[in-house]
């Protein structure tokens, strides 16, 4: 085993170099006078700038939460290596050849260098096998989104065969079955047999935001292809997914320049837009656009707080039109005002995505997409609108209650008086009438997140929501109590009734985020780590109260419970069921039979259906 590095070696790869340039793959970095280079830390979230590096000297400090070091604690701290292996990165960056204590050769530090000499392996093999006459189906895929073999070279797109054709060529390669498990490039049977774990599929490379392959996304092809649509590597010592966004290697340098960055929903929207222009669009992998996610594209587009939010940049979230697509753009409004910068949505009014826009009307519609797109409180305000009838005064008036907390939370107040008025001619309504409902709104709103340079104070301690926080009402009373079943007793509920009850309008804001990530694992409804999946879907400060949740003692027998449980479901959906009765008997009422006949039929037989449903519901 070789000794230490030789200092004198390592003092010549700090001089070597330039910590601007490595902390420079992580944040965003500006001038900051006398030499000094400064912008938002990566250890801690903060809205003011208070990292600074000085590329004179080879260190940076934090002024904030109090980091510092040089460029080596950078790297340990940033991608958890050894020490050593940080300095043999480096000399490998700048071809430097390192001398040990005892003239042998650089150790083994750990398995992360491993794991990523694996990974570029296997992307060459991928990309190899692309041209293959197995990979006609996946040719077949690209061609027929537009990609030709240009493209697929551009974001070394590949093909992994079927069989063990993987395996048997890294480990020819030198690599042992152990390192290829914990890789995620091989995977283990519940009987100890060892399989490719992605076989007969088109394949991504996901890189980190230094361009190293941390991992791999795949796409199903064929018909007997037993598993999901896409499949990624598992989480390895070098792949968090939460912490990884596909494209980022590719498009952090226009968006640090351009302080821009665009949100897709896939691998092959991220393909489009770059093919089409936007160089500046990043994809999560098999997972929400989170915490984690906002804090690096927050340090690459230099998110920084100050009176002037609308010169901060812009974050621009593209989101289907479908039911996922609406809960998804209801997650990334959750989080919204984690940034500094001006959040906006880009739907395509056709329905279609950035890869089928492409295809169907070419490059210049993608660019017309982002250039059109919509600041996110008019996206959120229209789509709560949209579910009430403003037609009627009850209506608007209910419009009215559910509009104002979103206008409440804009944070430029010469924007939030420009949506009150905005938000009063939408509804026909005085603004006057308007400005107090929101007024009221903003007098009782929780504080948003730390904006000085301090780290941010875990979540239970800065009013994060909670149990006890939820109001008493009987109809919050209601809500949580059948989240309460969903969380405790899934089997009981039932995957049907689940279904049905998640879709249910629920009036208490902190309950229907955690409704929602109910509803986004569903397919998990019975699995050993359910909670734990609806956990880690909501944003990180409801993580608290879901696991509150999941543990609050519910007042029923243990013999009974299946009957609570069940009932307590069937009573919420009943009260959406009598919500839709009260509102078509109002339309019933306000329809003229002889003037639109067909309209008055329609509401007549909605309403023989919400009847009927409900009738069935108690039966049940």
């Amino acid at each position: 085993m070789a000794g230490l590095i030789r200092r004198s070696d390592i003092d010549e790869v700090r001089s070597r170099t330039n910590i601007a340039d490595i902390v420079g793959d992580y944040v965003s970095l500006k001038s900051a006078g006398g030499g000094s280079m400064k912008g938002l830390c990566p250890f801690h979230e903060e809205r003011s700038p208070s990292f600074h590096v000085r590329p004179q000297v080879g260190f940076y400090h934090c002024f904030g939460c109090g980091e510092g070091g040089d460029v080596f604690t950078f790297l340990m701290k940033m991608d958890h290596v050894s020490f050593a292996e940080a300095v043999e990165r480096m000399a490998a960056r700048i071809g430097f050849e390192l001398h040990y204590e005892d003239g042998g050769a650089a150790p083994d530090h750990g398995n992360r260098a491993r794991i990523l000499s694996a990974n570029k392996a296997a992307e060459d093999f991928f990309i190899a096998q692309l041209a293959t006459p197995e990979a006609e189906p996946g040719r077949q895929f690209l061609g027929q989104r537009g990609f030709d073999p240009a493209a697929a070279q551009r974001f070394g797109v590949g093909f992994a065969p079927r069989g063990g054709a993987l395996g048997r060529h890294l480990k020819s390669l030198g690599y042992t079955e152990d390192e290829l498990i914990t890789a995620g490039l091989l995977g283990k049977g519940d009987r100890g047999d060892v399989y490719d774990r992605f076989r007969g599929r088109l394949i991504w490379p996901i890189r980190d935001v230094t361009g190293q392959t941390v991992g791999f996304g795949a796409r199903k092809l064929l018909d007997d292809d037993q598993g999901p649509k896409y499949l990624n590597t598992p989480e390895t010592p070098v792949y968090h997914k939460s912490q990884v966004l596909y494209g980022l290697d590719l498009a952090k340098r226009d968006i640090a320049r351009g302080k821009q960055v665009v949100v897709v929903e896939g691998y092959t929207d991220v393909m489009a837009c770059h093919l089409a222009g936007v160089t500046t669009a990043v994809a999560t992998c098999g997972t929400a656009f989170g915490v984690d996610h906002i804090k690096i594209v927050r340090r690459i587009i230099g998110d920084v707080e100050n009176s002037d939010t609308s010169g901060t940049g812009e974050v621009i979230f593209t989101f289907d039109p479908d039911e996922a697509g609406q809960k998804a753009a209801s997650r990334a409004f959750a989080e919204e005002q984690r940034f500094a910068a001006q959040t906006f949505v880009a739907v395509a009014p056709d329905g279609l995505d950035p890869c089928d826009l492409r295809l169907n009307r070419g490059d210049d519609a993608v660019k017309r997409l982002i250039r059109t797109r919509k600041p996110m409180f008019e996206f959120m305000v229209r789509r709560v609108l949209a579910n009430y009838d403003l037609e009627t005064v009850e209506g608007r008036v209910a419009a009215l209650r559910a509009a104002a907390p979103v206008v409440a939370g804009i944070r430029d107040q010469a924007l939030g008086i420009g949506y009150v008025r905005n938000l009063a001619g939408w509804l026909g309504m005085d603004p006057g009438e308007v400005q107090r409902a929101v007024a009221a709104q903003r007098g009782s709103a929780p504080a948003r997140p730390n904006d000085s340079s301090e780290p941010t104070r875990p979540p239970e301690q800065e009013g994060a929501p909670n149990l006890m926080s939820l109001p008493t009402d009987p109809t919050t009373r209601l809500e949580r109590d059948a989240v309460m079943a969903l969380l405790q007793y899934p089997g009981h509920v039932g995957r049907e009734l689940a279904q049905r009850a998640v879709g249910v309008a629920f009036s208490d804001r902190t309950l229907s985020v955690v409704r929602d990530a109910i509803a986004t694992t569903l397919d998990h409804l019975e699995s050993n780590d359910w909670v734990a999946r609806v956990a880690e879907e909501v944003p990180a400060p409801y993580s608290t109260l879901v696991t509150q949740l999941s543990v609050a003692p519910i007042p029923e027998r243990p013999e009974l419970m299946a009957t609570y449980c069940r009932g307590v479901a069937s009573a919420l959906i009943d009260r959406d069921l009598l919500r839709q009765k009260r509102e078509l008997l109002g339309t019933m009422q306000r329809t003229d039979a002889s003037a639109d006949p067909e309209r008055y039929a329609q509401v007549q037989r909605d309403l023989v259906r919400v009847e009927a449903e409900r009738r069935a519901l108690r039966e049940e």
